[in-house]
């Protein structure tokens, strides 16, 4: 479910309690870089690595002459010398080689980029190994477009955005044989699609980093074809330092025990390989480190960038904490919080001081005279069933006119942050998230409420938006709603159902929860053929044992109709309140738009479908759901061949973004492409959502309720940028505590084995997408036992044939073509100590599906006969 914006921190993000967020070279030693003033006059100034940035004044009018560019900064996790920003125009993103062009910029920083001449852009050679032009991506898919989160969180398994998607798509390397910088070959011009979360291309000794020789320039680029180029530029202006200067990682002493800088510093190394490596002042680091360096090998620190002077190939930074043992939850899940500025902490007492201090708390008398009372209806909550905070209410009853339904939707007034595997960082302290916000059954809430009068076939008739007054009859979970859903005509017993307030009764709910499910399976109907489009990913699901907290197993979440259920109503609601709130404000409406996808990327996922002979229809988002639904059969292989496609397809889809409707001039751009509407918001959860606060106070003041307000477009749309930011942290968090506890399962209950589709091909490798983990991962030729492997092009369409080595020296070696959707087995095992996993292919066998893998797969259909 949505895993909003964390709480809002003060401090710089990323700033370490305990760690001033104003910290100087001078507060914790003198800089490496640093010269006293009397060596400067002798020896000269030291040697700048680095280009000075441009002025603030230059760089605005650059920008506005169209000489500069903006974008946000992305480093490639696998290749930490590659770096990319979008292109303004949708075109091949633009590149950025190497450490020093990018000019102290860290991952995800809003930069402002100069172009280079045209003779220094990257050669993009056809038929080389080189395919990543546009590097490796984060999966950036918006939350309206995939599935909820599973249900073992104590956060909502489905709601209007199910934000947080678990997809444990990560990779160790990007080198061919898990070693080098070997790039990587696909179909042609098609990106590789796998995520990685670590980088084995980096050294660890304290000297200068170079670009990769792939990059250089053979030939004079300007007598190449225009789209074998892609424009690079170099980093000139940092607009805004969103990445949180923090790192996790380890100490190391310094190479050189001869120089002026082993006796006062040691070398932080960041696990995170696009983070720069960092002089931290030995005063900081453990009094034994020094003498016993071995002792701290494997403990796992945080440190924080301070400075990063343009003479220095190295940050300087200050250590912030020992967090522990490397490989256990605990400290990886702090560390991951930390670098990524969640502000995990207890709240302070100056704030918690505003909060009731007697419990149980009371509804105010005068509030019943300003809402409508709706105590007596049958309204309950539908959530996971370990949730805690229940963020939203449903309630329908037909009326006298039997062709007519009146449906209420009633989320909280409040206000949750990033959801981890075992945990939940509240947005708010949990008295109000979790007990005077949360929806709890037969207590009294204050709510703010949409009311729909409609038709059995979902067709609204009327609409009211207010504030009430509610009583939760009862607290369902998603698996209590579905065995309703499941046996319309059965009574379900009473043991299996949670307590219901004596006013109702089972059948009551029974009723109202089939009423809910007919209008919205017509709802989700409609949707479609209004042209939505839904990439539902494999999403892991784990099981955790209650003493120790560790995973026992995990399986991919089934998103069931008690889950589809409440997401069309929350979608409903959200963009009533849309359409309401911006016909109000039409300058100042906080809205949430998403963009349609990348033009390059879908250009190339559009040559690849022509060549593997797949009729996708990429026209618009409806087009593209409709070929995805009927494309496939229902058969394993081509379910899995689907489960490929979705994936692929999601690679050019881009971030939905919170907006102000007053700094946008084109209104074209408002659209939510996945939706295919043109006005959405959120409002649904305002406990775990800070736009959705801001959003209900928009809505207040849109019925009067209070004033505007005080916030001028600029000012909301940065409020609005801040919401992003958030968002895109803690989904970045949720994704690499997955990434965590599934890497923890690989290593204490496997190797696990799994059918895998082929997603691509390499010369020495190739890519899966394990079917029933929902990982992507690569599959190393050196790491199997082969007697030769051959890598050819049939066509356009790569393929690698594997000669396995027989297990009897009597037999005949055996043969194994890997091609594209290719269905193979694969054994997922711990490499080392680390949490770190690979893939490795189990011989061909007869049983299963195996004997598909050697056949060639020339239509959409099924495999041949």
């Amino acid at each position: 479910m949505s895993h909003p914006d964390c709480r809002l921190n003060l401090r710089p993000l990323g700033t370490p309690r305990g760690v001033s967020s104003v910290v100087g070279p001078h507060g914790v030693g003198a800089s490496p870089g640093d010269k006293k003033s009397k060596n400067k006059s002798i020896r000269g100034k030291k040697k700048s690595i680095f280009e000075t940035y441009m002025s603030k004044e230059d760089i605005s009018e650059g920008l506005k002459r169209g000489t500069l560019i903006q974008g946000i900064l992305r480093i490639n996790p696998k290749k930490f010398h590659e770096a990319f920003i979008p292109s303004p125009d949708g075109d091949r993103d633009i590149f950025i080689d190497g450490v020093v062009a990018r000019n102290r910029a860290l991952n995800g920083d809003l930069v402002v980029v100069k172009l280079l001449p045209e003779e220094q852009w990257k050669v993009i050679k056809p038929e080389s190994n080189d395919k990543e032009t546009e590097g490796a991506y984060e999966l950036d898919l918006p939350e309206e477009l995939c599935g909820s989160h599973p249900p073992q969180q104590s956060v909502k398994g489905c709601n209007d955005s199910p934000d947080v998607i678990i997809e444990a798509q990560f990779d160790d390397s990007d080198s061919e044989d898990g070693h080098g910088n070997t790039q990587n070959v696909l179909v042609d011009s098609v990106k590789k699609l796998s995520v990685c979360v670590h980088d084995k291309g980096k050294e660890d000794s304290d000297t200068p980093v170079t670009k990769d020789e792939s990059t250089s320039m053979s030939q004079d680029p300007r007598a190449l074809p225009e789209k074998s180029l892609q424009r690079s530029a170099k980093v000139v202006y940092i607009l805004e330092k969103k990445h949180s200067r923090a790192a996790t990682g380890f100490l190391k002493l310094l190479a050189d025990k001869n120089s002026e800088l082993f006796r006062k510093y040691a070398l932080f190394s960041p696990s995170d390989h696009r983070v720069p490596r960092i002089y931290v002042p030995l005063k900081d680091c453990p009094q034994d480190f020094v003498t016993r360096p071995k002792d701290y090998a494997n403990t796992l620190f945080i440190c924080r960038i301070v400075d990063w002077k343009e003479d220095s190939n190295f940050a300087l930074g200050q250590l912030a904490k020992s967090l522990g043992q490397a490989g256990e939850i605990e400290p990886e899940t702090e560390g991951i919080l930390t670098e990524y500025g969640v502000d995990f902490s207890d709240f302070s007492s100056e704030v918690l001081d505003c909060l009731p201090q007697g419990l149980p708390w009371t509804i105010p008398p005068e509030e019943f005279s300003k809402r409508r009372d709706l105590r007596k209806d049958c309204i309950f909550t539908i959530d996971p069933s370990t949730a805690r905070d229940l963020d939203d209410a449903l309630s329908c009853k037909p009326l006298a006119d039997e062709s007519c339904l009146h449906l209420q939707l009633a989320p909280e007034e409040g206000a949750h942050g990033p959801v981890l595997s075992v945990q939940v960082v509240p947005m708010l302290p949990r008295l109000l998230c979790e007990e005077l916000c949360s929806l709890h059954p037969m207590t009294d809430k204050l709510t703010f409420s949409v009311i729909w009068t409609l038709t059995p076939e979902g067709k609204i008739l009327c609409e009211w938006f207010g504030r009430t007054i509610i009583r939760s009859c009862t607290k369902l979970s998603y698996e209590h709603a579905q065995s309703m859903i499941e046996s319309p005509t059965e009574k379900i017993p009473e043991k299996e159902l949670p307590p219901i307030s004596p006013e109702h009764t089972s059948e009551e709910v029974h009723r109202a929860v089939l009423n809910l499910h007919g209008i919205a399976k017509e709802l989700r109907k409609q949707r479609f053929v209004d042209g939505a489009l839904r990439l539902d990913q494999l999403k892991l699901a784990f099981t955790l044992d209650h003493e120790t907290g560790l995973p026992q197993g995990c399986h991919i979440y089934e998103y069931r109709d008690s889950n589809k259920l409440v997401e069309e109503f929350m979608l409903l609601a959200n963009m009533a309140v849309a359409h309401k709130t911006h016909r109000t404000f039409p300058e100042r409406a906080l809205l949430r738009r998403h963009p349609p996808p990348q033009t390059k990327m879908l250009n190339d996922l559009v040559e690849f479908c022509e060549q593997m002979g797949l009729p996708m229809d990429f026209s618009s988002a409806g087009a593209l759901n409709k070929s995805l639904t009927e494309t496939f059969g229902d058969d394993k292989y081509s379910l899995a061949r689907k489960e490929v496609l979705t994936n692929m397809c999601s690679r050019p889809m881009q971030m939905a973004l919170y907006f102000c409707s007053g700094v946008l001039q084109d209104q074209t751009q408002f659209r939510h492409y996945a939706l295919n509407v043109p006005l959405y918001t959120h409002f649904t959860s305002p406990i775990r959502r800070f736009a959705d606060v801001l959003v209900h106070r928009f809505l207040a003041a849109a019925l009067g309720y209070g004033e505007l307000p005080d916030l001028e477009p600029e000012a909301l749309q940065k409020q609005a940028d801040h919401c992003n930011d958030r968002r895109m942290a803690s989904k970045r968090v949720q994704e690499l505590s997955t990434g965590l506890f599934f890497a923890i399962l690989v290593k204490e209950s496997g190797p696990l084995e799994s059918e895998a589709m082929v997603l691509g091909v390499l010369n020495q490798a190739f890519d899966v997408l394990v079917l029933r983990y929902g990982v992507q991962k690569r599959v190393y030729c050196n790491a199997l036992p082969l007697r030769s492997h051959h890598f050819q092009k049939v066509g356009k369409k790569p393929e690698l044939t594997l000669i396995w080595e027989p297990e009897d020296t009597e037999q005949e070696p055996v043969q194994q073509v890997v091609t594209i959707f290719s269905l193979v087995e694969v054994v997922l095992q711990a490499e080392t100590a680390a949490l770190k996993y690979s893939a490795v292919l189990k011989r061909p066998g007869t049983d299963g599906l195996l004997g598909l893998q050697d056949k060639e797969e020339p239509d959409a259909g099924g495999p041949e006969a």
